[in-house]
């Protein structure tokens, strides 16, 4: 195996991070691009930097606001870099960080922002699985994600032997944040472990609780290189190694895949993932895990070596384990899409750079590896590492 390319490792950083207030979907009285333009404000003063200084935009999930459109809105001086990632819902959400870091470390541009912003009133519901459900599910009367991925966690139940509890602490660890968190939707409302259990069924085996909320919001973070960030004003979240993909059977021919229960982090794309950041799961101080579902989140997390296949989940995936301060495995620690709130995972990200910040509302002692998770189950997966200086 050749020595891996560290030239990407630690030379950027979040600088800024931003959430708008999360409402009900279909009851913002702004657009989806209105809410964009607030969080890209708040997250550039987050930073300390003037937003006209943003010369670079990236999104995810089919946003329906351009990078050219959003820099015109904002009126930046020159837009150097815009892109999207394509590939369903939360895939994105850390390829997005990782094309931000990308164009930062090749020259393209200097200060790039990431954004995500979603407002029933204009952007509709869903639009961001079109042509992710074709008439291989169609025709067998699968028309919901839910659907799709109840499938793949009824497998890793039955057959992988991946306890059902597993699925309940994951939820049961959201709730128990998002107590702490004034900004979550879940905020004063925590679950009764019985109010789970008898929830309704909505796609066997998840009920109403291990599904994520939909939310009218927007989110924004800020990246920039390295050696500006040690000059802004808040404490930078060094990206140490981004990655993203597919298997190649995100065809038609997809529910033939044979991992069928893996979230799709494949054992490649894991070892980049782990070698870029020149660390071992082990490190990992704190994980913010997209959980469209509760299942394919656990699935994510056995992927890529933070929790044991099989019944030996079972083990790590306890309630005590996953909460903060205390739990060897704290995750989404701030309600995650499940209890804070849902713009396509991107308040996993804000929550990602608050834990290296030590700002979190429910803050992991000393936490200086804090890994992001993105998009389970679906067409494209990705994931982020960011360190503290101290990592470099």
């Amino acid at each position: 195996m050749t020595t891996p390319d560290r030239s990407f490792r630690g030379a950027t950083a979040v600088v800024g991070a931003a959430n708008t207030a999360f409402h009900k979907r279909g009851t913002a009285t702004s657009s989806s691009l209105q809410l964009t333009l607030r969080a890209i404000l708040d997250a550039a003063a987050d930073a300390g930097l003037d937003a006209h200084d943003i010369d670079g935009f990236v999104s995810y999930a089919n946003d329906d606001n351009e990078g050219l459109a959003v820099g015109a809105a904002l009126g930046v001086k020159e837009v150097r870099w815009s892109s999207m990632v394509w590939g369903g819902g939360g895939g994105g959400v850390a390829a997005a960080v990782n094309a931000a870091a990308a164009a930062v470390v090749a020259g393209q541009a200097e200060t790039v922002c990431v954004y995500r912003g979603i407002s029933e009133a204009d952007a509709g519901r869903q639009s961001y699985s079109k042509g992710h459900i074709g008439p291989l599910y169609g025709a067998h009367g699968v028309f919901a994600p839910a659907q799709i991925c109840a499938l793949r966690t009824q497998r890793m139940i039955e057959v992988d032997g991946v306890p059902r509890e597993a699925l309940g602490a994951l939820v049961a660890a959201a709730y128990h944040h998002a107590q702490n968190n004034p900004e979550a939707v879940a905020y004063g409302k925590p679950l009764d472990p019985e109010v789970y259990d008898d929830a309704r069924i909505i796609s066997e085996p998840l009920r109403l609780y291990d599904c994520s909320r939909e939310n009218d919001a927007a989110g924004a973070v800020i990246v920039t290189s390295a050696a500006r960030a040690r000059g802004l004003r808040q404490e930078p979240a060094y990206v140490l190694s981004g990655v993203q993909g597919s298997s190649s059977s995100w065809t038609e021919s997809v529910e033939n895949e044979s991992p069928y229960s893996s979230a799709g982090f494949h054992p490649a794309l894991v070892a980049r993932l782990w070698e870029g950041a020149g660390i071992k799961p082990g490190e990992v101080d704190v994980t913010q895990v997209y959980e469209n579902f509760s299942g394919p989140a656990v699935a994510s997390l056995i992927d890529v070596g933070l929790v044991p296949p099989g019944a030996e989940a079972g083990r790590v995936m306890r309630f005590e384990n996953l909460i903060a301060p205390d739990g060897g495995l704290p995750l989404n620690t701030a309600g995650g899409n499940i209890a804070e709130g849902f713009v396509h995972g991107f308040g996993l990200i804000v929550e990602a750079v608050r834990q290296i910040r030590g700002t979190s509302p429910n803050p992991v002692p000393g936490a200086a590896v804090s890994l992001l998770l993105g998009g389970p189950m679906a067409p494209l997966v990705s994931a982020t590492v960011f360190g503290a200086g101290s990592t470099l």
